[in-house]
């Protein structure tokens, strides 16, 4: 650190001055960084090759990345992909080939959100990554897989990076306290159990959000008269106020999944449990509301019709009311769906059916079933041999409906269960079934 750093550094957030700066200081994800782990010998043997690390924000990625350099004496290059173009890439790629022939010294390239990374500006480094002039690593909170280009992920190890559990968290709060060079041991800070455990849990596995948290309320509490800074409950609360939650595309999605897999399986209280953690993280609650819609009709259909006029109302009550009361609704109509008999009979029908419209060759349309509407059209035969149902007893007469090319093919399997058991009668005794 020169001379004029040190005080820019000195200035950082509490979480960036207690980066890990090796193996052993490194908290959490002891999956691949563990003893005896494979990213940890490779780290310790200087075999590593090109890598990307991903995971939610504050669990150590960009971090480990740079113990990684630091621990093999290795040229380190840091771009973020937002600012950084070829030509800056171009010029580390020069560089890094110049001291690996004149000094045989490798180069890492740490690349942070490399997910953003353009086509044009991920081609430009894959000779590199091919020939070993530089090895990557990039750092990313989207899933690679489906964020970035194939030729990239292709010739690089996948890292995935989970949050850090509560324990992690405190070890890293418990660090940055007693460290007098880069962290807040020089204070004489005295902060309760139970305000050093709300930080610890709010920040929902976010390190550098528990950090920053900690350091704004020591910063912000006058010392009292024995000169000791307290940090209270109150003071904890006010400092972090709501839990973080990270949601990108993946995670939302996922959460999602979960959600209407509940809505599928019947578990009321696990649905309600992410519906209300989608909510929190700021999800659209129309989301919500056409997959209510959806599951009325692809889960429960007619073994209990009254699920969708539950889900349609709890939309409506959305657009009358808004949010937060609206939450009521839509909570009514999510444990309706769960609670009822289940039956895909709708969605099985259709998707026949949808199936059966695209690949079997149409035919005319059936003399009988014709249109009669217009003038003229008893002159051409239509609807010849019709029989109007309500002429017979019960409403109902026997006569085809198909289209020729589907006779006697059925769709419509009622179910065994709630309302649609008493279709499933019915259709045995006419013979459907």
């Amino acid at each position: 650190m020169d001379l004029f750093s040190a005080p820019a550094k000195r200035r950082a957030p509490l979480a960036d001055r207690m980066r890990p700066r090796t193996l052993d200081e490194f908290i959490g994800q002891e999956h691949i960084v563990g003893k005896g782990r494979l990213l940890r010998r490779a780290i310790e043997t200087d075999t590593l090759t090109s890598s990307i690390f991903f995971g939610p924000p504050g669990c150590g990625k960009t971090t480990l990345a740079s113990v990684i350099a630091e621990h093999t004496g290795a040229n380190i290059a840091k771009l973020n992909a937002v600012t950084a173009g070829v030509k800056d890439v171009r010029q580390v790629i020069e560089q890094a080939e110049k001291d690996l022939k004149l000094y045989g010294r490798p180069t890492y390239l740490l690349l942070d959100e490399c997910h953003r990374w353009s086509r044009t500006q991920s081609d430009s480094i894959l000779p590199a990554l091919e020939s070993g002039i530089v090895r990557f690593i990039g750092s990313t909170t989207e899933n690679p897989m489906v964020s970035m280009t194939g030729a990239v992920v292709s010739r690089c190890r996948l890292f995935q990076f989970f949050p850090l559990t509560a324990d992690d968290i405190k070890k890293a709060m418990r660090a940055a306290l007693s460290d007098e060079e880069r962290g807040l041991g020089g204070y004489d800070i005295v902060i309760d159990n139970d305000a050093f455990e709300h930080i610890a849990l709010t920040a929902n596995g976010d390190a550098r959000s528990a950090l920053n948290a900690l350091e704004l309320a020591a910063l912000t509490t006058a010392p009292d008269e024995d000169g000791h800074i307290h940090i209270d409950a109150a003071v904890a609360a006010e400092s972090v106020q709501k839990k973080v939650v990270n949601v990108d595309d993946e995670q939302f999605y996922n959460m999602l999944s979960a959600f209407c897999k509940s809505l599928r399986g019947g578990d009321s209280d696990a649905a309600i449990a992410w519906f209300a953690r989608l909510i929190y993280a700021g999800v659209d609650p129309r989301i919500i509301c056409r997959r209510l819609i959806a599951h009325a009709s692809e889960d429960v259909g007619l073994a209990n019709p009254q699920a969708m006029l539950q889900a349609v109302a709890a939309a409506q009550a959305l657009e009358l009311i808004g949010m937060p009361e609206a939450r009521l609704s839509i909570t009514q109509a999510i444990i309706f769906i769960c609670e009822s008999p289940k039956s895909n009979s709708v969605v099985m029908a259709v998707d026949s059916a949808f199936r059966d419209a695209e690949t079997i060759p149409d035919e005319p349309v059936p003399i009988h079933l014709r249109d009669t509407s217009y003038r003229g059209a008893d002159k051409l035969g239509n609807g010849k041999g019709y029989k109007y149902p309500h002429d017979y007893p019960g409403h109902v007469v026997a006569q085809e409906y198909m289209p020729p090319s589907l006779k006697d093919k059925r769709y419509y399997i009622p179910g065994e269960l709630g309302s649609e058991a008493k279709i499933r009668e019915n259709h045995i005794r006419s013979g459907k079934l």
